[in-house]
Order: structure tokens, then sequence, then C-alpha cells
């Protein structure tokens, strides 16, 4: 079960207003890789998990985790809003490129959605989607995707950082800087302790048959690049990081074969197929009659 205490992982206030800003903030709250997709990635990856022990409490404990984080984000940005102007008039927009600047720069439906506050949206108002999880069941899979989201969350985090001078809002990026750095090495970490335990291994799925792949060209980087310098690394040469073979660069892509013809769906979807068009409306027709009968 859920427990929520009324405290904060970390202090959550800025310096002063800036409503511009708090639509800049929704990004890494409700963005691809913002707080609440890392929540819910976590948080369904542990319910998912077929393996008890260690993993699974890890998951358990982080996503609890990215769930503050969540609400950290949400209360700085219903701060930042706080004491901003509720508008300005149409004059002053017209009147003063700056003050059109601003009002340009923030997201209306802070104010009039949710009242001054934060929503499960992106810096451009699209909706949180539950597209960005994944949640595969297979944790060496999702290990990695998870240091990916931990970084791009990052990445984005220290670009916000750049963007203030407010001392309080820089404070909470710096925690979640940190956070965000612990996370990458920890799920880096957790990966690699798969395969040293032989829970799972590379290529993933581990468990299904290598002979049931086209091993000929499971190893192969085949060029399909007019430049050559893709040959100078490590992935075009040597043995593969799964331990299994050996890395051959192909300087081109082989010949390859003839492509199908088109394809031709049944009359009644109206795709524009070959043939007179009343040809294809009696088919149609006919189709129809054969199946009431």
């Amino acid at each position: 079960m859920f427990f929520h205490r009324q405290e904060l992982q970390h202090q959550a206030k800025p310096d002063k207003p800036d409503a511009v800003y708090a639509r800049k903030l929704q990004e890494v709250l409700g963005g691809q890789y913002g707080e609440i997709t890392v929540a819910m990635q976590y948080g369904f990856q542990s319910w998912n998990t077929h393996l008890p022990g260690k993993y699974r409490d890890l998951l358990f404990g982080i996503g609890a985790e990215e769930f503050g984080h969540v609400e950290m984000l949400a209360t700085m940005i219903a701060q930042l809003l706080e004491k901003a102007p509720v508008g300005a008039v149409e004059g002053a927009v017209q009147d003063d490129p700056t003050v059109a600047a601003v009002v340009g720069g923030t997201d209306p439906q802070q104010a009039i959605v949710a009242g001054a506050g934060a929503r499960p949206v992106d810096s451009n108002g699209n909706p949180w989607s539950a597209g960005y999880v994944t949640a595969s069941g297979n944790l060496l899979a999702d290990f990695t995707a998870n240091a990916n989201a931990e970084m791009q969350g990052r990445l984005q985090v220290a670009r916000l950082y750049h963007m203030t001078d407010d001392p309080g809002v820089r404070d909470l990026l710096s925690f979640l800087l940190a956070r965000d750095t612990m996370h990458q090495n920890q799920w880096i970490a957790a990966a690699q302790e798969l395969r040293d335990e032989g829970v799972e291994e590379l290529p993933v799925p581990s468990t299904f048959p290598l002979g049931k792949e086209d091993r000929d060209v499971a190893y192969q980087y085949i060029n399909f690049s007019d430049g050559e310098q893709a040959s100078q690394g490590s992935w075009a040469s040597g043995p593969t990081p799964d331990g299994k073979g050996e890395f051959e660069y192909v300087a081109e892509p082989p010949a390859g074969v003839p492509m199908p013809p088109p394809t031709k769906p049944d009359e009644r979807l109206h795709g524009t197929a070959p043939g007179p068009t009343g040809l294809k409306k009696a088919a149609g027709t006919v189709k129809d009659a054969l199946h009431k009968g």
C-alpha cells in the first residue's frame, strides 16, 4: 500500500514567481522523460516483475522516490505561479513587445485549468502519455531503458538549470541532478549484476534459442551510409559484448531481393486499387450478398 507523509524529500521553494519558467519546468514533470514517466515506469516494472528479492525491492524503492519527485516539481511549479500576474491587459500586450513575449511564454492552462498549479503535461501542454512507459517484464531490457530515461532526464534538468538564475529553483534542480546521477549508475550496476549472476544475458531475450535466428548476419555492421569512418569503431571489429561472436564490417549492403507486388485488399475497404470503379463496386456488392446469405 502507499502511505503519504506530508513532507518533501528536498526543499522546493523559488525566490520569486516566474510563470514563464513554470511552463518550462513542466517538461521534467510531464514530458517523455519527466518524473511522472519514471515513477510510473518503475512502478509498473515492479508490479510486472516475476523475480522476488533485491531487484524487485530496488524497483519498489526507486519508484516510490520518483513519486516524491513528482510532488516536489508540482510544488515548485505552483509556487512559481502563486504570485505571478494573472494576465496583462490587451493594450499592454500590443504596446510592449516584452510584455507580449512574457505572456506568450506562459501556459494559460496552468491558470485557466489548474488555477495557478502544475498539470500532467509537458512544456508545450501535451498530455502525459502512458506510451512513455517501458515495463516489459524482462529486467535487463527494463534496467537498460531505465538508465536511458535517467540520462535523458538529467540532460533536460541540466539544460533547465542554465535557464534560470533563481537560487531556490537551482537548489531543487541541483538535488534532482544528483539523484539522477545516482539512478543512472544504479541502473547500469543492476543491469551488469543481472548478467554477472547469470539471471539475464545478452542478447535480450537471452532465453530465445540463438539457432532460430539468422546467425550469418547477427554480428555484421552493414554500412548503409556513404561514410567510411564507422569502420573504425569497436562495433565493427573484435569480440561482441555478449561474448558469443566477432563483429564484422560490411562496407556496403549486399544485393536485396525484389519487392512483392502491391496488395489487393477487399473491395469493401474502398482503397484505391487497379481496375474500373464500377467493377470494384459490383465485386463488393456480390461479397456483401454472399455474406448475408
